[in-house]
């Protein structure tokens, strides 16, 4: 079916919810469809994830025209307590990398690729 990612199978060291909220902090503009694809879910999948989100006050939106501006919020403190402490800044940190440093894993033919 077309629009709908490649399944992944394993197991991973990210939640989706992680995998989401680093994709908005890198683009606040970013469409659902463009979330998605990049972590390899689907839009409905998104949505939810955005919804939860925003339901425990990590996220807020904005509408600008046909567009959503996220805004994250760093200080927030994330929900497991092994994690106590730690805030959303701090992930987020640990996840965001300039673009020249980013390596982009094998895709799809005519896809660029990032060089370290």
């Amino acid at each position: 079916m077309d629009g709908v990612p490649e399944p992944h199978t394993g197991w991973t060291f990210l939640t989706n919810h992680a995998r989401v909220l680093a994709a908005i902090a890198d683009n606040h503009s970013a469409r659902i469809r463009d979330i998605a694809a990049h972590c390899r879910l689907t839009e409905r999948a998104v949505q939810k994830i955005i919804s939860d989100l925003e339901r425990d006050g990590y996220l807020s939106h904005t509408r600008e025209g046909r567009t959503n501006t996220y805004r994250i919020d760093p200080g927030k403190v994330l929900r497991h307590p092994a994690e106590a402490g730690l805030t959303v800044a701090s992930l987020l940190s640990l996840l965001l990398q300039d673009e020249a440093d980013r390596v982009v894993p094998p895709g799809p033919p005519g896809r660029p690729q990032a060089t370290a």
